[in-house]
């Protein structure tokens, strides 16, 4: 496909009057313009670690806001909870059935069980199926193994990166099963 968008670029600008060395050119130029506009699109895309960076000189409501900015983009609706009453979880992400509660964590320091045990309790209590708790930083060992056992997901430190991406897939609909 790009081999044939080259020679046609390449025959175009010759045809119009171009020296062939021109032309040459421009067939190399629109066989790599393509992956090269897709590479910045992806990239742009992808937090990267300045964006880590920033995450950690953030305060928590600010984290909220931004894991909350990452959840909209992924192209799902959200819900930001009140500071009180909300049963451990900061956001609500997606349409019911598959919704999914998001508990935030800015800390300087592995965040623990009890930030997975909030979640997991507050989930049926927002009619969330699905549970998540994203920090900056790392999870004890603690809280990966009430995680696991819970179906929980964890997103931390340079998984961060990738919250869109898991976000989308936990909120897509469940497949129908065929009886």
């Amino acid at each position: 496909m790009l081999l044939v968008l080259g020679v046609a670029a390449a025959a175009t600008v010759y045809l119009a009057g171009a020296s062939p060395l021109w032309s040459v050119a421009a067939g190399l130029l629109a066989m790599a313009a393509p992956s090269f506009l897709i590479a910045t699109v992806v990239g742009a895309a992808t937090p990267g670690h300045r964006e880590r960076d920033r995450a950690d000189a953030m305060s928590g409501n600010e984290f909220e806001d931004y894991v909350a900015h990452i959840a909209r983009s992924a192209g799902v609706p959200v819900i930001m909870t009140s500071i009180s009453g909300d049963w451990g979880v900061d956001l609500i992400v997606g349409h019911r059935p598959n919704r999914l509660a998001v508990q935030c964590k800015r800390y300087s320091r592995p965040v623990g069980a009890s930030a997975v045990q909030q979640v997991v309790a507050g989930a049926a209590m927002q009619d969330c199926t699905r549970t998540m708790v994203v920090t900056n930083h790392e999870f004890t060992p603690a809280a990966r193994k009430l995680a696991e056992r819970h179906g929980c997901e964890l997103v931390g430190g340079a998984e961060l990166a990738a919250l869109r991406t898991t976000i989308r897939r936990l909120t897509r609909p469940s497949e129908p099963t065929s009886t």
